[in-house]
């Protein structure tokens, strides 16, 4: 038995052996994308190809902390219904033996191609490389080996390709941080996929790492979607130990852009990735979690997994900002109509569920959930708080934005563990874990406004 084959078997050993405790946890999510066991954080190979859906993650199926991860692999037609694949790479190779690190997909030639990063640790020093695999099928995935090594200039924390097609060449965005140890992408251009020309640093500006470079265009704007680590927290800004946000700019013979805006309001987002689909829409995933942020607290842990992805988003750019709202075909996950009220509001509700307020009215209110998370808003301030007990000691922490005018909806997806919140049509997003006690189920509703409210259907 190769070695590839050795560890998928393993793999598959550590999921039967952990199914009935992890499937036993309340907190489990029903319809969010989770691991079988284990860990995942970044959502990968982002793509629709032929008509179907491709989402690949990170997983380290052998223990609820980061290592040498795999690209695990789900399929869907809907974006509601996702149906598991086989894992798609796994670290079994010189290139990439301490882990398959995130990376993106790409059509070409009626093949399916994941580029990614190679991890490699020996004696300690960290090794960097652009890999390659292809797929005939969408299915099995052939490595085809290192593609890109480590420029000059450039510390070994160079990762995250994501590549695109325009104008009828390649491109390649990544990650990178330079021998002055700052924060940078990096872009090459290539005529086949294979061959790539470096072409130099394509931003750069803060924090000492940008992670998941992503680069599209959105409602005929150039945009730069990056984590960069290393920001220090600045009034409500910044709160998280790493960000996850966009630059706006032009590129001509360099990209010119503008401020740097968190996309997400929320305590877990990170590692977004999205795609072109075939119906024109620009769809995100993100992840929902963020690294060396408390993850040891997680109490999920002891039922052997930890960490989940966010629902689909559709992007749309509106007043030189980017919106994000729930694709529309998550409107299949609603089961019950429960709710239809206006005015404030007290009761027990599921714990997957999704609620939306609207045509809101009043200076202030305020929605509970499940004793937990509090959403104030105050419109006179124009603010928007989340608030919840920290994680390791409970004392409560706060999130907030600020919205352009004043507040009108607030759309919230539950999911046992987790809370989606959308405000005004996606202006503002706040992403966020929760850990209730399971005994808790009810929500308060202090607010003017239309309250509808559906029990969902569960999909895992």
């Amino acid at each position: 038995m190769d070695r590839d084959q050795e560890l998928r078997q393993k793999v598959q050993q550590e999921v039967e052996k952990h199914q009935v405790t992890v499937a036993s946890d309340p907190y489990r999510p029903t319809y969010h994308i989770a691991p079988p066991v284990g860990l995942i954080n970044d959502p990968n190979g982002w793509i629709q190809w032929h008509g179907i859906y491709h989402l690949f993650y990170q997983w380290m199926p052998f223990k609820t902390e980061h290592g040498a991860k795999f690209w695990a692999h789900l399929s869907s037609t809907n974006l509601v219904d996702w149906e598991e694949e086989p894992i798609a790479l796994a670290p079994s190779d010189w290139f990439d033996k301490d882990g398959c690190y995130s990376g993106s997909a790409i059509s070409h030639d009626d093949q399916l191609h994941l580029f990614y990063t190679g991890n490699v640790k020996n004696n300690s020093v960290r090794e960097t490389y652009q890999c390659l695999a292809t797929s005939n099928d969408g299915v099995h995935f052939d490595k085809k080996g290192v593609q890109i090594e480590l420029p000059n200039g450039f510390t070994a924390h160079f990762r995250d390709p994501k590549v695109w097609k325009e104008d009828g060449k390649f491109y390649m965005v990544i990650g990178a941080q330079k021998e002055d140890e700052t924060g940078s992408v990096v872009w090459y251009k290539s005529e086949d996929l294979r061959d790539w020309q470096f072409q130099g640093i394509l931003a750069e500006g803060f924090g000492y790492m940008w992670e998941c470079p992503d680069f599209f265009s959105l409602d005929g704007q150039n945009v730069l979607l990056f984590s960069p680590q290393g920001l220090k927290a600045d009034g409500i800004n910044y709160r998280n130990v790493y960000q996850s946000g966009y630059v706006l700019g032009e590129w001509t013979d360099h990209f010119a852009f503008g401020a740097f805006t968190e996309l997400d309001r929320g305590f877990e987002f990170y590692a977004p990735q999205t795609t072109l689909d075939e119906k024109g829409r620009r769809l995100l995933f993100g992840w929902m979690g963020v690294p060396d942020q408390k993850e040891e607290y997680h109490p999920t842990k002891k039922h052997h997994w930890i960490h989940q992805l966010t629902l689909p988003r559709e992007l749309k750019l509106k007043h030189g900002k980017i919106y994000q709202k729930p694709v529309e075909e998550l409107v299949q996950l609603r089961d019950k109509f429960l709710v239809n009220t206006h005015g404030p509001t007290f009761k027990s509700i599921p714990r997957a569920s999704e609620m939306l307020l609207n045509e809101i009215s009043g200076e202030k209110g305020y929605i509970t959930i499940f004793d937990y998370a509090t959403i104030d808003f105050d419109n006179k301030k124009r603010t928007i708080k989340l608030s919840r007990p920290a994680i390791d000691n409970g004392e409560i922490e706060e999130r907030v934005g600020i919205v352009e005018k004043e507040l009108k909806e607030i759309h919230i997806f539950i999911d046992h563990s987790s809370i989606e919140i959308f405000i005004n049509g996606g202006e503002l997003v706040f992403t966020s874990r929760m850990f209730a006690d399971i005994s808790h189920s009810t929500i308060e509703v202090q607010a003017q406004g239309q309250l509808s409210l559906w029990s969902l259907k569960q999909k895992f």
